[in-house]
């Protein structure tokens, strides 16, 4: 789905991402890398290979558009727990595999927690708004900025109804001045929203993006 926001030809993606065609970027909100893990830290049997999933999504994506850099909303990594040796060897296993990619993370709420990834991943940590553009890349939704805010942290869903029955996707959250990007994470969740006056929605059935009328 190609939108222009700022003077800038968008594409919100069905893997729940944006790409930025001008500036080869993509643009990824909440993968919480980890979260499985630390999950099964505090004893919680949940499934092993979100890491693995969230790297495949990655590779899916790089072959698909030409990335020259891939910008993380926050919530890069879930917890401290995240930094569990398995979790970043397949990690850098991945960052092996693309050493030419430029890699940012916008800090977020649970970067904060969890602590910068391994200087070995090469990744460049910024603090929000950080500005590229005519876009101010953050976490938060609710950061003030002149230029046009791309955010994730709230993970919005949208449920759609026909009849008795209904079916909860990932969206995208589009107003005048701010768009927040769904959770990118596998095992990550979401949270209803309700658009507001000036905002437009455009869910995701992971194979094509659609607005809500």
């Amino acid at each position: 789905m190609k939108l222009q926001r700022a003077g800038e030809d968008l594409l919100l993606l069905p893997q729940k991402a944006v790409y930025w065609p001008r500036a080869q970027m993509l643009v990824v909100a909440d993968i919480h890398f980890g979260k499985a893990a630390s999950f099964r830290a505090l004893g919680v049997p949940v499934p092993a290979g979100t890491t693995s999933a969230n790297l495949l999504a990655l590779d899916g994506l790089l072959a698909q558009h030409p990335v020259r850099e891939i910008l993380f909303l926050g919530d890069f990594l879930h917890a401290r727990a995240a930094h569990a040796p398995a979790t970043l060897a397949a990690m850098l296993a991945w960052r092996q595999r693309h050493p030419e990619l430029l890699l940012t993370v916008v800090r977020g709420n649970h970067d904060a927690h969890a602590g910068d990834p391994p200087a070995l991943l090469e990744i460049a940590m910024v603090d929000e708004p950080y500005l590229v553009g005519p876009f101010a890349f953050c976490h938060h939704p609710d950061v003030l900025s002149a230029a046009y805010v791309m955010a994730g942290h709230v993970h919005p869903v949208y449920r759609l109804r026909a009849g008795w029955e209904s079916l909860v996707l990932p969206c995208f959250l589009v107003a005048p001045a701010r768009m927040v990007l769904p959770s990118f994470g596998a095992f990550t969740g979401g949270h209803p929203v309700l658009p507001q006056p000036g905002e437009r929605v455009f869910v995701s059935s992971g194979e094509a993006v659609l607005e809500i009328p």
